[in-house]
C-alpha cells in the first residue's frame, strides 16, 4: 500500500507515513477472536486496508497469561503504526480488555456480527468531545464518601477515565436498600436529555448514585457514552 498522500511505500495498509507525517486512517476496528483477530483500517467511512494477527493459545496458568500478553501486545503494536483517532473492538472481552489496557487512544466496544458495518454506521454519532483531564482530577462534589472503600473508588476511576467523561459527581449514601451478598456492584443508567448519565453503586445494602456528566449533546448520543460505560465496567468486572 502506498500513502494516500505522498504516495510513499507503506510496510503495513493503513500505517502512519513517515515520509510526510501524515495518518493514512482514523479509525482501526478489531473483530476479535481467543486465536485471530481482523484489523480493519478506516478514513471516514472508506476501509483503507485489512490485516489479522493470529495466536496459538497455551494451556497453563503461567503459560496463558504470556501468551495473551504477548497477543495483546501485537495487536497494540499494530494499532500504534496507525496513530488513529479511535479503536472499535468487538469479539472476546479477555482479549479485548488486554489490548485497551494498553493503549491510550478511543476506545470503544462494538456488538454484532458485522463490527465494520456497524462502526460505519454509527461514527457520526461518536464525533464527540474527548476529554483530557486525569481521572482524578475529574471527580468532585460535596459528598467525598463513597461506598465500597478502594473497590468504590477504582469504580469511579475506571468511568472517569473514559474520554466523553468531563466530571463525576458522587451522591449521598443511601443504606436503607435491599441487602446482597455480591459485593460491590456498579451500573450506569440511562441518559438524560442532556446526554448525562447516573452511576449506581451497590454494596450490600448501600446504594449511591453519582452523577456523570458527558460530552454528549442529547439523550441519543448519552446512550452511546452509557454503553460504552458499562462494557468498560464490564470487562473490569464490577458488573
Amino acid at each position: 500500500m502506498e500513502c494516500r498522500h505522498c504516495a510513499s511505500p507503506l510496510e503495513k495498509p493503513g500505517d502512519f507515513c513517515l515520509v510526510c507525517r501524515e495518518a493514512n486512517a482514523d479509525a482501526v476496528v478489531l473483530d476479535v477472536t481467543r486465536d485471530r483477530t481482523t484489523m480493519t483500517m478506516l478514513e471516514d467511512e472508506d476501509v483503507v486496508g485489512e490485516t489479522t494477527i493470529t495466536t496459538v493459545p497455551e494451556d497453563g496458568d503461567e503459560a496463558e497469561v504470556v501468551e495473551l500478553r504477548n497477543y495483546a501486545g501485537l495487536i497494540a503494536d499494530d494499532i500504534r503504526r496507525k496513530r488513529p483517532e479511535e479503536v472499535y473492538a468487538a469479539g472476546d472481552r479477555e482479549v479485548v480488555r488486554a489490548v485497551r489496557a494498553e493503549l491510550h487512544y478511543p476506545f470503544y466496544r462494538v456488538d454484532g456480527d458485522d463490527p465494520v458495518g456497524t462502526v460505519r454506521e454509527r461514527r457520526d454519532d461518536r464525533a464527540l468531545d474527548v476529554v483530557e483531564t486525569p481521572p482524578a482530577e475529574k471527580i468532585g462534589g460535596s459528598h467525598t464518601t463513597l461506598i465500597g472503600g478502594r473497590t468504590g473508588m477504582r469504580v469511579i476511576q475506571t468511568v472517569a477515565g473514559h474520554p466523553h467523561v468531563k466530571k463525576v459527581i458522587p451522591g449521598p449514601i443511601d443504606a436503607g436498600g435491599k441487602g446482597s451478598q455480591s459485593g460491590l456492584r456498579a451500573k450506569v443508567t440511562r441518559a438524560d436529555d442532556g446526554g448525562n448519565v447516573r452511576l449506581l453503586l451497590r454494596d450490600g445494602s448501600s446504594v449511591q448514585e453519582n452523577r456523570i456528566v458527558t460530552t454528549a449533546r442529547d439523550r441519543e448520543t448519552g446512550e452511546l457514552v452509557r454503553e460504552d460505560l458499562n462494557d468498560v465496567l464490564a470487562e473490569a468486572e464490577f458488573q
